[in-house]
């Protein structure tokens, strides 16, 4: 089989890992991102108490690798399968899916809540003034002025923060996921041509990561009326 024969074959078999690895990305950045918008809201109104708890979990899930997270949650819990059986959970921790998809949660709400935090850092006071005095407050408020606002500032971080976890998606590998990564290394052990398997599934990950960023270029013109009344006129 020549080269361009076989690197075809591992791009369809490749592929097929695709939709698993893109459910694992969407899933805990979906779940992280709600996890990291508590965490940034707790830093920055819950006092000195909510800052020391956030700062707390960011030190320690940004600080550690996140391959020691997924097999610290994946090996190292599974030493407590009796109390885990106890508690109800043994069914979430016994399955690696679920496994991969909690060190990546709580990995990422370790670095997006930074982000967040700089983003509603950067609401300036004249903005939170000016929606006052059109009657605006709390939830409203929040809402409508400050939530929009805080997202267009943390984006661009944010967006990066997106394409690091489907990158990092390949971790899952380690621990039996199948997914883009998890297929090439069982191709690998076949057939023993890594180059150009690695190849294929590079490319797999740049095309993905293609499509992405422009979703966030899209959302972020989308977010910048600014930019759109700079294109109109």
């Amino acid at each position: 089989m020549t080269d361009i024969d076989f690197m075809w074959d591992s791009f369809l078999t490749l592929l097929s890992g695709v939709p698993l690895t893109l459910e694992l990305a969407i899933t805990s950045i979906l779940a992280g991102s709600a996890l990291a918008l508590a965490l940034s809201l707790l830093a920055v109104t819950g006092g000195a108490m909510g800052r020391s708890i956030a700062g707390a979990y960011v030190f320690v899930f940004r600080g550690s690798p996140l391959l020691v997270q997924m097999f610290l949650i994946y090996y190292g819990l599974g030493q407590f399968r009796h109390g885990l059986q106890d508690l109800g959970l043994w069914w979430f921790f016994r399955e690696p899916y679920w496994c991969a998809v909690l060190a990546l949660t709580l990995n990422t709400a370790a670095y997006c809540s930074e982000i967040f935090r700089g983003g509603l850092r950067a609401v300036s006071s004249q903005e939170i003034e000016a929606a006052r005095a059109c009657g605006m407050s709390g939830v409203l408020l929040f809402r409508r002025i400050i939530l929009p606002i805080a997202i267009r500032h943390a984006l661009p971080a944010y967006g990066n923060e997106i394409i690091l976890m489907l990158k990092a998606t390949a971790l899952a590998s380690v621990i039996t996921i199948m997914e883009v990564t998890g297929l090439a290394g069982k191709l690998i052990a076949d057939s023993f041509r890594a180059f150009e398997i690695f190849v294929v599934a590079g490319a797999i990950y740049l095309a993905i990561n293609f499509v992405v960023t422009r979703i966030l270029m899209l959302v972020e013109f989308w977010l910048s009326p600014h930019m759109r009344m700079r294109l109109q006129s």
